[in-house]
């Protein structure tokens, strides 16, 4: 039964109004510990209280699993910037997701290129589903 800082192994399947942002259904499962963020506390919440063997689909409200979409994180970025921690020579095009280190450089975060100029470029670092329904279909395959 998932408990509060329980170890998983699961398949899971995060779908918007656009269809899936990520499936593992069809390749290898995930590995996660619930409370370390890896998934937001809504699909946490979700899980809390089942048994292993578990094939479940949620519907989440618009909001209820990244929040709302905040416009202060839209953010334009200097190709000087860019430059420094990326590649040069890096083309940017809308749609394009870039991923970006942390400032204490052991992780990353990521932006989608929204628009871009001469000098800089503007990026959208909400997750792809803030403000959206979200289906969250998950199935438990172990738990420790």
């Amino acid at each position: 039964m998932v408990q509060p800082g329980a170890f998983l192994t699961l398949h899971y399947r995060l779908a918007g109004p656009a269809g899936d942002v990520i499936n593992t259904f069809a390749g290898k499962p995930a590995t996660l510990s619930l409370g370390n963020g890896e998934l937001s506390p809504a699909m946490e919440e979700c899980l809390l209280g089942l048994p292993e063997g578990t094939h479940e689909t949620f519907e989440l409200a618009a909001g209820q699993a990244f929040g709302e979409r905040n416009a202060d994180m839209q953010q334009w970025v200097a190709r000087t910037l860019l430059a420094q921690v990326g590649d040069p020579d890096e083309r940017y095009a809308v749609g394009d997701v870039v991923s970006f280190p942390t400032p204490d450089g052991q992780g990353s975060y990521a932006g989608a290129v929204i628009e871009v100029s001469d000098s800089a470029v503007r990026f959208d670092f909400n997750h792809p589903l803030a403000g959206q329904p979200v289906t969250f279909e998950v199935r438990l395959i172990g738990v420790l």
